[in-house]
């Protein structure tokens, strides 16, 4: 029974997306880079700019998380004693789909997918919270941002936090088709998969 979980947990796969601000900034390599470090293995990379059509079908896959968005806001505003535009979740959540959409096609994102084990969480603990500002050092956003939701709050526009992770395998799995063709993924093997699959790390010796 582990043997057949630990198979399908080395395939895990997710989407990362480098937004606009990523892009701009010339953080690309660098965002590859840690990511690759962990020993997970890019399979696929497209630079798109996207329409404001496709943001929608990406942030569409949970069909509750308009509400979900909108009640996470209506917190934000009441743990800071400050006064929402609406009492309807729905309302801001819909506000905040439509800063989400400003956001991304304001310029071309790199949509990455990665594969390995427990894929999901790594690329998350690595990327660091969704507020920069409170991201763990040593994190990406925590290491190359500054912005803040009061800060995005009073502009009215998305936090500013470079990239985009998929939260669970199931939310990966509906973002990935949102953005990829299955063709468009390549299944290879890379070297150091030995190392860090391999039970008895076979084939190191000569």
């Amino acid at each position: 029974m582990f043997k057949n979980l630990n198979k399908i947990s080395k395939k895990e796969k997710t989407l990362v997306l480098i937004k606009p601000d990523g892009v701009q900034r010339g953080l690309i390599g660098e965002i590859i880079q840690r990511y690759e470090r962990s020993g997970l293995k890019l399979i696929g990379l497209k630079m798109v700019l996207p329409s404001e059509e496709l943001v929608e079908r990406h942030y569409s896959v949970d069909p509750d998380w308009k509400t979900k968005a909108g009640e996470k806001s209506l917190n934000s505003y009441r743990s800071k004693g400050l006064e929402p535009p609406s009492q309807n979740p729905e309302e801001l959540g819909e506000q905040v789909l439509n800063n989400l959409k400003k956001y991304l096609t304001s310029g071309p994102i790199i949509a990455l997918v990665f594969q390995g084990m427990n894929a999901v969480q790594v690329i998350r603990k690595i990327t660091g919270g969704t507020e920069p500002l409170t991201s763990d050092v040593g994190t990406i956003r925590g290491d190359f941002t500054i912005d803040s939701y009061e800060v995005a709050d009073v502009d009215g526009r998305a936090v500013r936090n470079l990239i985009h992770a998929s939260s669970s395998v199931w939310e990966a799995e509906k973002e990935i088709s949102v953005w990829f063709q299955p063709e468009e993924l390549i299944n290879y093997r890379l070297v150091n998969e030995a190392i860090l699959y391999d039970v008895n790390l076979d084939g190191i010796l000569e």
